[in-house]
């Protein structure tokens, strides 16, 4: 019987002993992690460069319709005279703000109200079944009302983006808190810990990473929804430019912001990822990671 592993080595039974011969992650771990981690990022390129290739032999054969298709070579040259003129750059740092500015405060009361429902069971009969009634309804379907309470502006876009982001945290927050193992508890119990030791040295270690995890899906929710909502109302932002580009039947510019849209979600993706992995150098690599 053979057991083979690439990373790991083999292990070969011969006259009723196990031998093992290493493979290439054991002999250089360095030089294999290097190689791997190499062939990862080549092999993430292959997918939107034979997209991207492939759409433009379908735009310049005349397979696609330019007036809605145009070719990558065309969306391009769109790009860079927008970034020239200043309205590309402009568009996507006040987008940038409206979602980071959102997006804190939803982080921030999401946490808050997870940790309080998942330590407390009466606080979570009480607002639990109101909450999960709230998380059904869309979000972009409450920006009519915030418009009428808040008035035309800034905070109505960002209220909606925190809201949106609320949940989502909230939920991850509150059952990373109720699935934590209550051996952890009884561990700091035993060390004489208090209330505010607890909290600090072991609860919220131990939800971080879920925390980071529903994070990263924020940040990206943030973004369609900051998008969406300049479709509806705002006279500026990477949605308004989308939206206006549309409007005018200036379909390569249309392209440029969605692409731009695709760009900010993956960056901001990328730091919620490199600031997890500041903040919880004791899990795996990989936390925080998850599908968007």
């Amino acid at each position: 019987m053979t057991t083979t592993s690439q990373e790991s080595g083999n292990e070969q039974s011969t006259e009723g002993h196990l031998s093992f011969r290493p493979g290439p992650g054991d002999r250089q771990p360095a030089a294999y992690a290097r190689r791997r981690r190499s062939f990862e990022v080549a092999i993430a390129f292959v997918a939107p460069i034979s997209f991207f290739a492939l759409w433009q032999i379908a735009s310049t054969s005349g397979w696609l319709d330019e007036r809605f298709f145009p070719a990558p070579t065309t969306v391009w040259s769109t790009a860079v005279e927008l970034v020239r003129t200043g309205e590309l750059q402009e568009s996507l740092a006040i987008s940038t703000r409206r979602a980071l500015i959102g997006l804190a405060f939803g982080v921030v009361s999401g946490c808050a109200m997870g940790i309080l429902l998942g330590l407390s069971p009466l606080w979570r009969a009480a607002l639990e079944p109101f909450l999960s009634a709230c998380y059904t309804v869309p979000k972009l379907a409450l920006l009519p009302l915030l418009l009428l309470i808040f008035g035309i502006g800034e905070a109505p876009k960002i209220v909606l983006i925190a809201i949106t982001v609320f949940f989502f945290v909230w939920i991850a927050t509150m059952e990373a808190v109720m699935s934590m193992p209550e051996s952890y508890r009884e561990a700091g119990r035993s060390l004489g810990a208090g209330p505010w030791q607890a909290m600090r040295h072991i609860v919220i270690p131990a939800i971080l990473p879920q925390i980071f995890v529903s994070i990263r899906l924020s940040a990206g929710v943030s973004i369609l929804v900051i998008v969406g909502a300049e479709f509806v109302q705002g006279g500026d932002g990477i949605g308004y430019l989308i939206w206006h580009s549309w409007s005018l039947l200036r379909a390569e510019a249309m392209y440029v912001g969605i692409v731009a849209v695709a760009l900010l979600g993956f960056v901001l993706g990328e730091v919620v990822k490199w600031v997890g992995r500041l903040l919880m150098p004791w899990a795996p690599r990989d936390a925080g990671r998850a599908v968007m």
